[in-house]
């Protein structure tokens, strides 16, 4: 894949839409943690969390666009910290599941649902009921 400074690395990069960008923007990155990577205009950034990256665009309301974000940390407890302490809605706080992931699921200002995950065992999908296809 060639590179172009124009755009992230990141193989995936969901799109999610805010009313606001520059507000969803400075949000994000205060909440979440996001450095701001390239902004165009008043209507769309990138923004860039570890490896991974997202486009937040100028979008309509909340309720028609919400969508979920799944995002990997390396320490989930110091990440929901912080986002408490940012003022965070929070939906679900930290817990461990079977599958070996430790997750909590927060709501950011556009209503889209954020998920942060650390791995904490590796466990085989039989294990929990998944089943592995490659």
């Amino acid at each position: 894949m060639n590179n172009n400074r124009s755009m992230p690395s990141s193989v995936i990069i969901p799109e999610l839409p805010y009313q606001d960008v520059r507000e969803a923007a400075e949000w994000l990155c205060r909440a979440f943690g996001f450095t701001e990577r390239l902004r165009i205009g008043s209507h769309r950034a990138q923004l860039t969390l570890g490896t991974g990256s997202i486009v937040i665009t100028q979008g309509g309301n909340a309720a028609s666009a919400a969508c979920a974000v799944m995002v990997r940390v390396g320490d989930l407890d110091s990440h929901y910290a912080h986002a408490v302490q940012a003022g965070v809605h929070i939906l679900n706080p930290p817990s461990d599941y079977p599958y070996g992931e430790r997750q909590y699921t927060a709501i950011d200002l556009a209503e889209h649902r954020w998920t942060f995950s650390q791995t904490i065992a590796d466990v085989a999908p039989a294990v929990w009921g998944g089943v592995l296809l490659r």
